[in-house]
């Protein structure tokens, strides 16, 4: 079965055609879809792609059933409903790096225009005017510019500006101080900044914290001759208490290129004389709109030729060389919580995770912890349950899970350990990589054993004695199901053991109802992989 792939915002061509590399794919591109139209057609699609114009509601998403990944060309996320997306185990990834310099570059030249009058005095050429002392400016050298959030764009924007001999005010409350004395910037805060600075840039996220942070009682504080830019998300300037700040001369310019609603709704803010603004530009240059383009493709085609999930924020993002590193054991991990999900009996409790030998304790287990909740509680909730949602899901029903490493090995050079406690007992599994991506089954509670954790399987609790092998082979030769593959394990002999079969067919439940009956055997499970 192929793969659907809707594009619903401009995407450059060299993304389409990274995209045509997915085996057996359908493209299509709906461009400017209303969100009405979108509900109705997005349930059969397994990717959306979008930019900034595509609104990604709960409302939308209510009616992905199909949906895998969203993939945003760009980095701001505001348009989709992270949270609601990670509920329907949706995978979001965005491109963080894509559009930085395009971003940044912006930023100084709206700074630059700001600062020399540029627009104004071009519009007054245009209307046949000569105004030389009308669009008086000022040096960006020797001022300070305050930078609000020192991510990626933030940092590239301060780089330019102390080119031009500005000192700069920093604030990030996620940055350590080392990392601002490297940078050659002073940390400060944010009503410092809007104390002291002389130009102001915002480079933050639009969250819930962030949303009007430069209000008017901040603009307030601000020099009579300071002036503002924001090129990172409408909302986070107060529009209203800015018109009011300009009209009022509290400062003494600002450059917009991005809206509290895009296209604005009130247009009479761009007949301040001393308002410039840009409609929403900051990535869009040919290299960004194509580098984007094609790391988000890229990614796409990744996640779904299962060559690994990057950028994913609601994901934990695994680098390529760290990803060829564990993905055995992230494999390894999902088989061994779905088998043991199967065999247990009882209302869950807790789960367990110890991760022994290397790789596992060295590198970050995240992904592989995510890979063990998702096989745990797909054999255990009716809820769809992917790397995704199986955290949030474990967290719903108050499970409780633990994770340890320890150097210390047994037989094996690497392991993974898993406990479920139930409201019965206590079960456990092992597995292991052996050679280079071979996954193994080594324990099933005290048994020791190398079983194959994979299609139709098998798994008896019985008495070791001679002959029963020969009878449950022939119950499952007589209903016509083929052992491809049989392992053993006992506590000694004569005495408790356990038998693990891969079969070619799944075991019909009257058959399974036939094994029990036969003496010494204890019990039976059928598992799925």
């Amino acid at each position: 079965m192929g793969y659907k792939i809707l594009i619903t915002d401009p995407l450059a061509p060299a993304g389409i055609e990274v995209l045509k590399q997915i085996p057996d794919v359908e493209i299509v591109e709906r461009i400017k879809v209303s969100p009405d139209e979108l509900k109705e057609i997005i349930g059969g699609y397994d990717v959306l792609l979008v930019r900034s114009g595509t609104k990604v509601t709960a409302d939308v998403l209510e009616h992905a059933h199909r949906l895998k990944f969203i993939g945003r060309a760009g980095v701001g996320l505001d348009n989709v409903d992270l949270e609601y997306a990670t509920r329907r185990g949706i995978i979001v990834m965005n491109t963080p790096g894509g559009n930085t310099i395009s971003t940044a570059e912006h930023t100084l030249s709206l700074l630059l225009a700001l600062a020399r009058n540029i627009p104004q005095a071009y519009q007054s050429l245009k209307e046949r005017r000569w105004d030389r002392k009308k669009f008086m400016g000022v040096e960006l050298y020797g001022k300070t510019l305050g930078i609000i959030g020192l991510g990626r764009i933030g940092r590239e924007v301060a780089k330019r500006a102390q080119a031009f001999g500005m000192k700069i005010l920093g604030y990030d409350p996620y940055l350590p101080v080392e990392k601002f004395n490297e940078l050659g910037i002073q940390p400060s805060d944010v009503d410092e900044i809007c104390e002291e600075a002389d130009f102001i840039t915002v480079h933050t996220p639009l969250t819930d914290e962030t949303r009007h942070l430069i209000n008017e009682k901040r603009l307030k504080k601000m020099k009579p001759t300071a002036r503002i830019v924001n090129c990172a998300r409408g909302g986070i300037v107060d529009e209203k208490a800015l018109v009011k700040a300009l009209k009022e001369g509290w400062i003494a310019g600002a450059a917009l290129d991005v809206f509290e609603n895009e296209p604005p709704v009130d247009w009479e803010m761009f007949d301040l004389p001393n308002l410039i603004a840009t409609p929403h530009l900051g990535a869009s240059t040919k290299e960004a709109q194509e580098k984007v383009a094609v790391q988000i493709a890229e990614q796409i085609r990744d996640a779904l030729t299962g060559k690994g999930i990057f950028n994913a924020a609601n994901y934990p993002s695994i680098d390529p060389a760290l990803y060829k590193i564990l993905a055995p054991y992230i494999d390894l991990a999902d088989r061994l919580g779905r088998f043991i999900s199967q065999i247990m009996e009882g209302r869950l409790k807790s789960i367990h995770i110890t991760y022994r030998g290397e790789p596992l304790v060295s590198q970050d287990t995240t992904a592989v912890k995510m890979a063990v909740l998702k096989g745990v509680l797909s054999g255990i909730v009716q809820d769809s349950v992917n790397f995704v949602n199986a955290k949030v899901i474990a967290e719903e029903r108050g499970l409780e899970v633990k994770e340890g490493k320890t150097s210390n090995l047994e037989d094996y050079a690497n392991l993974i350990e898993i406990s479920l406690k139930t409201d019965k007992r206590i079960f456990y599994v092992a597995g292991s990589i052996f050679k280079k991506d071979e996954p193994r089954i080594v324990r099933i509670d005290e048994f020791n054993l190398e079983a194959v954790p994979r299609g139709h399987m098998l798994i008896t609790y019985n008495q070791d004695r001679p002959g029963l092998i020969g009878l449950l082979g022939t119950v499952l030769g007589e209903a016509g199901v083929n052992i491809a593959a049989m392992t053993f394990g006992r506590e000694k002999p004569m005495g408790s053991a356990i038998m693990v079969l891969n079969l070619d067919s799944e075991v019909p439940a009257s058959v399974l109802e036939r094994l029990k009956q036969i003496p010494d055997i204890h019990d039976v499970r059928s598992v799925r992989l």
